[in-house]
């Protein structure tokens, strides 16, 4: 199982971004998907997560502004960020939890991140 990052950039404070991670491989289901973020010198937090069920979670700095979501047929997960602010720079890691056949219990699988920089 492999999932791919992308869409992270250099935006202004106030701008939008939107980032995609697109999970491929030996994929029977994938129960959450989420995203995490982790910035210079400091620990690595969860941003938002979403359940196959489309439930969805947040930290609460990025409520109101980001909105994840999900297109099962894709087994892709978004992340629309907006209002971002400088606070909002740091490496964004998707994360899922897949389920390979019915017969395994699944694994959690990480992507590599994607840089997003918010400056003037």
């Amino acid at each position: 199982v492999q999932l791919q990052a992308s869409g992270g950039g250099l935006v202004q404070p106030g701008g939008s971004l939107r980032l995609s991670c697109a999970a491929s491989g030996s994929i029977f289901r994938i129960n959450d998907m989420g995203w995490y973020r982790q910035a210079p010198g400091k620990q690595r937090e969860l941003v938002a997560v979403i359940s196959s069920a489309r439930n969805t979670n947040y930290a609460d700095s990025v409520k109101g502004r980001f909105t994840i979501s999900r297109d099962n047929a894709k087994n892709t997960a978004y992340l629309q960020m907006n209002s971002l602010k400088l606070e909002d720079s740091a490496d964004y890691f998707c994360n899922a939890h897949v389920i390979e056949s019915r017969w395994s219990q699944g694994a959690r699988w990480w992507g590599q991140g994607t840089l997003v920089t918010v400056s003037s």
